[in-house]
């Protein structure tokens, strides 16, 4: 589990495509700081474990899966990528909580300045869509962000200074892929009030009535 705050931003050293997987070497220096190998490590918002470490890099094994459903695949050596090590329970959460499970790609559709502030529209998936809401949080590549609005294809966010310096987003132009991880919290809720298309037609939605039957009210 991640809080999406970014620690600092690696670069790539290598990336290896097997047949069904893929080798990524790292340079980094923070997260390597009390890593072991078996940690987990996000590198763009996608929870990979070390399998080998030095001083001053680390290795990480890459799925099929993974490949499949993230743009890792389109890292090269000397990609900057954002990092940030799993969260310790004493740790501030001072972003949200990100498991690194990524639900899909989406784009940079539009940069606009707003004051001090960078405001990105992201073109995503309708299925991611249907689980934002303005002032919910969203995860770009690994970065803890609030959502100003949602659209019919996209959303929009807006970053900080220090976000747009300190993180692969400030390197981005229109165009590029971006890693999405949508609420985890928000996924639960919807799945439980039957936002969600199932089989099961024995599922309930949630209600006023439900929640008395059951003991909440």
């Amino acid at each position: 589990m991640f809080t999406g705050i970014i620690e600092e931003l690696g670069t790539v050293h290598a990336l290896r495509i097997l047949p069904e997987s893929g080798h990524l070497t790292l340079e980094g220096k923070k997260v390597l700081n009390g890593t072991q190998i078996g940690d987990s490590i996000a590198v763009n918002g996608v929870c990979l474990t070390v399998i080998r470490l030095s001083d001053r890099e680390f290795t990480v094994d890459v799925m099929a899966e993974t490949l499949a459903k993230t743009n890792l695949a389109e890292l090269k050596a000397g990609s900057r990528v954002n990092l940030e090590r799993a969260l310790q329970l004493q740790t501030r959460l001072g972003g949200h909580l990100v498991s690194g499970h990524v639900d899909g790609v989406g784009s940079i559709r539009r940069i606009v300045p707003w004051g001090i502030a960078q405001v990105y529209e992201i073109n995503a998936p309708a299925a991611l869509l249907s689980y934002m809401l303005p002032k919910g949080s969203i995860a770009i590549d690994g970065i803890s962000l609030t959502i100003i609005d949602v659209e019919t294809d996209y959303f929009t966010v807006s970053l900080i200074p220090h976000t747009f310096k300190e993180t692969t987003l400030g390197l981005k132009s229109i165009g590029a892929s971006v890693n999405l991880e949508t609420d985890l919290i928000g996924k639960y809720v919807a799945r439980f009030m039957g936002l969600k298309t199932t089989s099961d037609k024995s599922k309930q939605d949630l209600s006023l009535g439900f929640l008395a039957e059951h003991g909440f009210v």
